[in-house]
């Protein structure tokens, strides 16, 4: 058995066990399903928007979190839960996809997975004592940095990018790193995605080899809170049925886009996620600091 395959098949056995769990629960409460906010078809409809979104880097949580508030679908309290448990299905299918489907070097991907893990169970001994506002201005910064050696070398103004399929090395090494660090970062809500992207386009591999190493990491962290987010039934059971099932639909669809892009339009694609992700950083910090001075 090849590490790969050994990997989906821990995959589909960690995200079995929560589905299982996840359905009893909803099968068990299938009453109170139907009283809860929120019209199936505008439910259906945003998991498979926000899920298509998310298969390419962006943050499902932070849409979700705009969208739910806007449409008052479910209480602040249960948020964080709902959050989590409707995305764990979806990011299921797009680490299987993207893990099957797209050249990676089996060493590369465990190590990266293996040390975002570790980022995001370690990191928050020592990420509380950082100031977040800090974190986020200096992410955001890098990211805009990022992107502008990304588009310089679309523009043929520095070398940039490549197409190898995985590191070894100090590169290897550097990568793990900053993974870890990526994964510790994700306990103050800076998402590990985009800076992913940017630190795989940067070591000179095959962009598209930033998917199965995000959703890999992301698949095996996930299941885990929400399997007690379900437990406690802290989370909006209507808006995680209905928007886990159509996000699978969203993801598929925008897996097949990514699989059939070449390697020119897929670093546009990044380019325009790494953007995105710096200058909301940047711009939801300038609007606390002018919320806090009024």
């Amino acid at each position: 058995m090849t590490i790969v395959i050994a990997l989906l098949i821990a995959i589909a056995v960690v995200n079995g066990i929560y589905a299982v769990r996840l359905a009893i629960d909803l099968v068990k409460h299938r009453k109170e399903i139907g009283a809860e906010a929120g019209h199936p078809a505008l439910l259906g409809a945003w998991g498979a928007v926000v899920f298509f979104l998310s298969t390419f880097g962006v943050s499902d949580f932070a849409l979700s979190t705009v969208f739910y508030r806007w449409r008052k679908l479910v209480d602040d309290k249960k948020l964080p839960g709902t959050l989590n448990t409707q995305c764990v299905l979806p990011v299921a299918v797009m680490a299987l996809a993207y893990i099957s489907a797209i050249s990676v070097d089996p060493l590369t991907l465990i190590v990266c997975i293996v040390a975002q893990m570790a980022g995001a169970f370690l990191g928050p001994r020592f990420v509380v004592k950082l100031p977040a506002k800090a974190i986020r201005i200096f992410m955001g910064i890098g990211l805009l940095v990022a992107t502008a050696f990304i588009l310089a070398g679309k523009f043929h103004l520095v070398a940039s990018g490549g197409d190898a399929s995985g590191l070894e090395g100090g590169k290897l090494v550097l990568a793990a790193v900053l993974l870890f660090v990526f994964g510790a970062l994700n306990n103050i809500g800076i998402g590990s995605y985009a800076p992913t992207m940017a630190t795989v386009f940067a070591l000179g591999i095959n962009p598209a080899v930033a998917f199965p190493i995000m959703m890999g990491a992301c698949t095996f962290s996930v299941p885990m809170g929400s399997l007690e987010f379900v437990r406690l039934g802290g989370y909006g059971r209507k808006i995680t049925l209905l928007t886990s099932l159509f996000g699978i639909v969203g993801v598929l669809a925008a897996v097949f886009i990514v699989k059939s892009l070449n390697l020119a339009a897929l670093q546009w694609v990044i380019a325009a996620v790494v953007l995105y992700t710096g200058v909301s950083m940047l711009v939801t910090e300038a609007m606390k600091k002018r919320s806090a001075e009024a």
